[in-house]
């Protein structure tokens, strides 16, 4: 395998180095609030909740690793996974162990670019020990995002997607 991805950039020409990594800083949902449900709510680099008609809803920041074939290091994305109340709030009191032997079920809350509608793809959490984001595992389903997720892309696609994500 290639230890470094690396590219030269055909929107800006310029050699960009290591695996794409590209993370959301709020879930979609969260983003899509009037400032005013916004401030009752919580947003922090690692979780959210805010609360509108249709009740509390709750988010943690996760990641998932797409392979590049070829390459060591994958295509990193932190998004975002609606939670239970109940496994949010498990996952707020169980953060810091170092151990967390329970995972949850999730909704992928954050549209990726380059992909058809990512939104609401079913998802399995699985928290990191000592504070680490969880590890996200998409659930089965016929979406371009999850036939990457489990097949891996290529050098190709990967250079593509992150054109995208940096030049827009």
């Amino acid at each position: 395998m290639a230890g470094i991805f690396s590219f030269k950039c055909s929107s800006c020409d310029e050699i960009h180095e290591g695996s794409p990594s590209f993370g959301f800083n709020a879930p979609d949902p969260y983003l899509e609030q009037s400032e005013e449900i916004q401030s009752k709510g919580k947003l922090s680099d690692d979780l959210c909740y805010y609360e509108d008609e249709d009740g509390i809803h709750y988010f943690a920041r996760v990641t998932v690793e797409i392979p590049i074939h070829g390459i060591e290091d994958g295509f990193l994305w932190g998004v975002w996974v609606s939670l239970s109340k109940a496994s949010y709030e498990h996952y707020v009191n169980n953060f810091t162990k170092e151990e967390i032997d329970q995972g949850y079920f999730g909704w992928f809350s954050n549209y990726l670019p380059y992909y058809s509608n990512t939104y609401a793809l079913a998802t399995n959490v699985y928290p990191q020990a000592n504070g680490k984001r969880p590890i996200l595992e998409l659930q089965e389903k016929d979406h371009e995002l999850y036939h990457d997720f489990i097949n891996g892309i290529s050098i190709t696609k990967a250079q593509k997607i992150a054109e995208l994500c940096i030049h827009g």
